[in-house]
């Protein structure tokens, strides 16, 4: 177990995922917890590693399902944000491969309405890494205060982003126009293959990892689905192959290998600061157990990552 924390900010989202209704003029929904920073949350805490999540949690029927389930899995709620503001929805459909489609409801809703005083009074003196990303960094108004956060966070802890390029909602050109920015307050830059077309069409993988690296993230990992993933580690390139399992969705799949990789990582007690000690192999480590984690989210319905000890389900070589 980690012996500092990992803190997560972000977004819950309720994953509403259309089921057979009754009637033919009915839709029935099966709403579940998800949102990529809540994902993340509660796969590190399952991992057993410290996570507390700095969200903005509303009163309604949603925020208490949001509640409920982090505190669940061990999450560190305390400095959660009680918001007025209803909670963000997203309807889910998935295709034949369990890739999911999503339509947000999500105008004015209590996740974007960071302010400066909010985040102001977080204690971070024991937080390893601080990990955000997805529509928090750029939905306004809060977006511009959550890059403050990140900036004078940097000081003390690993900073860790995940994109999440969500087109329907936001505009690539959003992201794009942030990103060099994002790449000079992060330490780790960890985003799909989706992610990357969306952000630099036209682009390979290894560019891809060149141009931000130069920006000012010392580790990239590029997630490719079934054909696992890519880390670059200052221009040193490890490939991580994905772990066979019987899909049901993908749903927090990226989420959870997020979980996984920070997880190793901050266990062995390479998180904090800059990454300076940091070893390609030990990339390449914590890969191949983010993948097994990984897998195990795909091998079930919606975002739910695995418990530490469900991953004896598919045990290798790597342990933690």
């Amino acid at each position: 177990m980690s012996p500092r924390q990992i803190t997560v900010l972000g977004e819950c989202v309720a994953d509403a995922f259309t089921e057979p209704a009754s009637a033919s003029n009915e839709l029935a929904l099966r709403v579940l917890p998800g949102g990529g920073p809540a994902n993340t949350a509660v796969a590190l805490a399952r991992l057993g590693t410290r996570a507390r999540f700095l969200a903005r949690l509303s009163g309604d029927v949603f925020g208490r399902l949001f509640r409920a389930h982090l505190e669940a899995s061990g999450v560190d709620l305390s400095d959660a944000v009680a918001a007025t503001e209803p909670s963000t929805l997203a309807v889910a459909e998935l295709d034949a491969h369990g890739q999911a489609a999503f339509s947000f409801h999500a105008q004015n809703t209590a996740d974007w309405q960071w302010t400066p005083h909010e985040l102001a009074g977080v204690d971070l003196s024991g937080t390893s890494c601080l990990h955000t990303g997805s529509l928090a960094l750029v939905r306004e108004p809060g977006a511009a205060a959550v890059e403050d956060f990140l900036a004078g966070a940097s000081a003390e802890a690993t900073i860790s982003i995940d994109p999440n390029v969500r087109p329907l909602l936001v505009h690539p050109d959003v992201y794009r126009a942030r990103l060099h920015h994002w790449c000079s307050l992060a330490d780790i830059l960890r985003l799909s293959e989706d992610d990357l077309h969306l952000l630099l069409p036209g682009a390979g993988p290894e560019e891809a990892c060149d141009l931000w690296h130069a920006a000012g993230a010392r580790l990239v990992v590029i997630t490719r689905g079934a054909d696992g993933a890519l880390a670059s580690l200052d221009g040193e390139r490890v490939a991580v192959p994905a772990v066979a399992t019987r899909v049901v969705d993908t749903v927090g799949a990226g989420d959870s290998f997020t979980a996984g990789l920070l997880h190793h990582l901050g266990a062995r007690g390479l998180l904090g600061g800059r990454l300076a000690a940091l070893r390609v192999e030990e990339v390449a480590e914590a890969g191949r157990f983010a993948a097994r984690v990984a897998a195990l989210t795909c091998s079930v319905v919606g975002p739910n990552p695995p418990w530490h000890d469900q991953l004896a389900q598919l045990a290798t070589a790597d342990h933690v």
